[in-house]
């Protein structure tokens, strides 16, 4: 149910194809299009399930914050796939495409 959240799947997504499997705030932000209210809530929504950590610090004299995905929110993200991808073959089955 959490990875589901478009939002969130989208967070999810983005970060397990980053190099490193982490981006900054302001990269997610702007990749997803997401407000920073809204990218913030869902953030501590993931990692609060444990699927991302968040880390604070500094780059020159400007806060930097950065999500990484969790082993655990990889599991749950192939799972969800996993799911989507079976529901859809029998879909796919049952409409005869």
């Amino acid at each position: 149910r959490i990875v589901h959240e478009p939002a969130r799947l989208s967070i999810l997504t983005f970060l397990a194809s980053s190099p490193g499997a982490s981006a900054g705030f302001t990269e997610l932000k702007e990749a997803l299009g997401m407000s920073s209210g809204n990218l913030s809530v869902q953030l501590k929504n993931l990692e609060e399930a444990g699927y991302l950590t968040i880390s604070k610090s500094f780059r020159g004299a400007k806060p930097y914050t950065e999500a990484s995905v969790t082993s655990k929110g990889e599991a749950a993200l192939t799972g969800y796939i996993a799911r989507m991808e079976s529901m859809i073959a029998v879909l796919k089955a049952k409409l005869g495409s």
